[in-house]
């Protein structure tokens, strides 16, 4: 049954076979084919796009999911994207379940913000709104300047909490990092359980310890300090210097004048051991986070949780990127069940580990895509989610 309004173009961006399943499932529900459209590389790796349908005057929706091939998948969503704005189409929404990027959100050393790029890229292709879920920071929203929908997957992970695991009213949410401790207590209050964070783990690898920009750099000691920096003790040595460095620039006098006596210690941060507050003795202990990528710090944590008397350890996540040997390493650890959803294709990824499982999240997306093209609130779909989800 069409439940959607003429006019309604749905492609998919992806060459990747896998990934045109999510397309499919969201084309079915809506009651509508998938557009037909090619989307291949050549033999010298560029990517070229036909467009074997009109678009013109129709609402397109561009659904892209990021394979392990990231660039790739940006550049065939901009080309496709572009492709259908020369074709003269009315609206381009895109459909990206995980922006790419989202962890370079923040400026890191002598980095920059490449989020801002992709999103100044997709702007200018001609995306005139972008679906997305999950983002990595909500503030990602602000790089657009186009309407944006950052829907959630919490609802999916909570049904699936409730409904596959018999005994959660004994469980506990965990946090495996204080930065995650706001999206523990969202998931908790709405199950009425309680929740415990992982303080003290080892450092994540997006942060940055040595950079004064992002926290305070080590601590400098006198015999660090350059000879032409040191400071001048009595008047003669005071006359001697100033005599000395009459012909020298005065930039180079300015840096030599320094009182670096003046400048406060600054104390670098250290990691204190690992503590978890909160009791997870005799209880399921279920880690929820936005992404699991590398599985180094999940492990640990499960580790950790096993050694205070968890008995059962589930890891909950949005998007599983898992990448490298995450399977392995998953399937080697006290970790015995992850769950995550279907914005990223990782059939090869359960293939090697069992304990993957996954969330359809195809119902939430079709049903944005009805509600834009319609005209109608996107409010519904925000009900009872909470601000740190």
């Amino acid at each position: 049954m069409n439940h959607t309004k003429g006019g309604l173009v749905i492609f998919s961006a992806s060459s990747h076979p896998s990934s045109r399943e999510l397309g499919k499932r969201i084309a079915e529900r809506l009651g509508v084919e998938l557009g037909k459209v090619q989307v291949y590389q050549e033999a010298n790796r560029e990517t070229r796009v036909q467009i074997q349908e009109s678009v013109r005057g129709k609402d397109v929706f561009v659904i892209q999911t990021v394979s392990k091939d990231v660039n790739t998948t940006i550049m065939e969503m901009l080309i496709l994207v572009y492709a259908c704005r020369t074709s003269c189409a009315r609206s381009i929404t895109g459909v990206l379940p995980y922006f790419p990027y989202s962890k370079q959100c923040k400026m890191r050393k002598r980095g920059s913000i490449v989020s801002k790029l992709i999103a100044s890229m997709m702007c200018k292709a001609g995306l005139t709104h972008l679906i997305t879920m999950d983002l990595h920071q909500k503030e990602i929203q602000g790089f657009f300047n186009i309407p944006v929908d950052n829907l959630r997957a919490s609802p999916f992970l909570l049904q699936y909490i409730q409904e596959e695991i018999p005994d959660y009213r004994n469980a506990v949410i965990v946090a495996k990092s204080p930065a995650s401790a706001k999206r523990a207590q969202s998931f908790a209050e709405r199950l009425r359980l309680g929740i415990a964070v992982i303080h003290g783990e080892a450092q994540d690898a997006e942060s940055d310890q040595v950079d004064g920009r992002h926290s305070p750099p080590t601590v400098k000691t006198t015999g660090a300090i350059h000879p032409s920096m040191e400071i001048p003790r009595n008047a003669n040595t005071l006359a001697n210097t100033t005599q000395s460095q009459a012909d020298i620039p005065f930039t180079e006098n300015l840096t030599t004048s320094l009182c670096v006596s003046s400048f406060p210690v600054l104390i670098p941060k250290e990691k204190p051991p690992i503590t978890v507050v909160g009791d997870v003795g005799g209880r399921i202990a279920i880690i929820v986070d936005d992404i699991i990528d590398d599985v180094d710090s999940f492990v640990a944590a499960a580790e950790t949780l096993k050694e205070r008397g968890a008995y059962k350890i589930f890891v909950m996540a949005t998007h599983g990127i898992l990448s490298c040997d995450a399977p392995r390493f998953i399937e080697e650890s006290a970790i015995d069940e992850v769950v995550v959803t279907n914005t990223i294709p990782h059939e090869l990824q359960k293939l090697q580990c069992p304990k993957i499982k996954t969330v359809d999240i195809s119902m939430i997306l079709s049903e944005a895509i009805r509600r834009i093209h319609n005209g109608e609130s996107m409010s519904y779909l925000f009900r009872n989610i909470g601000v740190d989800d």
